[in-house]
């Protein structure tokens, strides 16, 4: 499928049917749903230009739709969900990283602060046996928060790139604490919407800055 308009389709097609099934509160329709719109961003993806940043990005999507599958499938699935989101993640870092390797000290002092704060916001509810791989988790993502951001400003990095991929990477990492203030701290009225739109929006940006990178 290379036709952006059947994409496009593919992916309001199963951002509208999984709203529907969250309302109705279907597991079915939710399963078959979910993956769509990751499916069309990944369509999408092979429209731009060819290299290890797409190809990095591409594979942190995949990671990514395993993830979704496995925090929504009807089972306590809830580590290994994070296990795929924190390689989605890793590989995202790694396309970042490709385009510059620039220290960006307030980008990083940024991301750190973000992910230190958030995770002692968890721990202090209790993460039992979960402590270790939330602390690895939330390291993961501050580090690429902190690749995402670097980009900025960078020469030869387009700015609509640039601040694409750095407004998908602060959505991703919000989505990802909302899941964390949700299961951990305690559940809030809206979770579900809010953590799902600010997921996709996230993606969205971060497959976006692959599109516009150059020129």
């Amino acid at each position: 499928m290379r036709d952006p308009r059947l994409i496009l389709t593919l992916g309001l097609g199963g951002v509208l049917l999984f709203l529907l099934g969250l309302s109705l509160d279907h597991t079915g329709l939710r399963l078959l749903s979910k993956p769509l719109p990751l499916i069309a961003l990944l369509l999408w993806l092979r429209l731009a230009p060819a290299g290890n940043y797409r190809r990095w990005i591409s594979l942190g999507l995949l990671l990514s739709l395993a993830g979704d599958m496995l925090l929504e499938w009807p089972a306590d699935l809830f580590v290994f969900g994070l296990g795929a989101f924190l390689l989605g993640h890793l590989c995202f870092l790694l396309a970042y990283l490709g385009d510059t390797r620039r220290p960006a000290l307030p980008a990083l002092a940024s991301a750190a602060a973000f992910g230190l704060g958030m995770f002692s916001l968890l721990a202090q509810n209790g993460l039992g046996p979960l402590q270790l791989p939330v602390a690895l988790y939330a390291l993961t993502i501050s580090g690429m928060l902190w690749r995402a951001l670097a980009r900025l400003g960078v020469p030869g990095i387009a700015s609509r790139s640039a601040w694409l991929g750095a407004g998908g990477a602060l959505l991703f990492v919000l989505s990802d604490s909302l899941i964390g203030i949700n299961r951990f701290v305690g559940p809030f009225a809206g979770a579900d919407l809010a953590i799902i739109l600010t997921y996709w929006a996230g993606q969205f940006g971060i497959a976006a800055s692959a599109h516009t990178r150059q020129g």
